[in-house]
C-alpha cells in the first residue's frame, strides 16, 4: 500500500444540521407517546410522528457510516465511498492522473463536472483520473501534496501523463 486515506463527514455544522432536523421528532416522541400531550397544533399520529422520527433518524446515521475510502498501490486505485460504490481502476486503464483543484461542487457523489464524476466529502481538491475509454472521476483528498508526490512517482514509472 502506498496511499491510504479515510475521509468522512466531519464538518460541525453539517452535524448542527443533522441533529436540528431529528430533534424536534425525538422530543415529539417524548411529549405525545411519553407524557400523552398531543405534539404541535395539528399532531401526527403516534405511527406517523415515530416513521418521521425513523426517517429523518435513518439519514443521520447514513452520513455518521458514510465514508470516502482511497487506496492506492503498485496494482491501481481502489475507491470505496462506503455504502455506495466500490470501484477498483488498475493502472492499465488510466489514462492521466493528477491533483487538481475542482472548486466546490458540494458534497457526497456529483455528477457533470469538468472532472466528470467527483466523488467528495469536504475541501476542493482531489485526484482527477480519465480513464482509456474516455470517462472521467475525481476522488476527493484532505492530503493533497502527499498524494500529488505519489502520482507523480507512480506517473513516471506508469509512463501516465498528468
Amino acid at each position: 500500500m502506498i496511499f491510504k486515506e479515510t475521509q468522512r463527514f466531519t464538518q460541525w455544522w453539517l452535524w448542527v444540521i443533522l441533529l436540528a432536523t431529528v430533534a424536534p421528532f425525538v422530543y415529539g416522541i417524548y411529549q405525545q407517546i411519553i407524557i400523552k400531550e398531543p405534539f404541535g397544533n395539528n399532531p401526527l399520529s403516534n405511527a406517523g410522528l415515530i416513521a418521521v422520527t425513523l426517517f429523518t433518524s435513518s439519514i443521520l446515521v447514513l452520513f455518521a457510516y458514510m465514508r470516502l475510502e482511497t487506496k492506492i498501490d503498485a496494482h491501481g486505485i481502489s475507491m470505496r465511498y462506503v455504502p455506495f460504490i466500490k470501484k477498483n481502476i488498475p493502472w492499465s486503464e488510466v489514462a492521466s492522473a493528477k491533483v487538481v483543484k475542482y472548486g466546490f461542487v458540494g458534497y457526497g457523489i456529483r455528477l457533470g463536472s469538468k472532472f466528470g464524476t467527483v466523488y467528495n466529502t469536504k475541501g476542493n481538491k482531489g485526484l482527477a483520473l480519465v480513464l482509456q475509454n474516455g470517462k472521467k472521476l475525481c476522488i476527493g483528498t484532505q492530503r493533497p501534496k502527499e498524494l500529488e508526490q505519489i502520482i507523480s512517482k507512480i506517473s513516471h514509472q506508469k509512463n501516465i501523463p498528468q
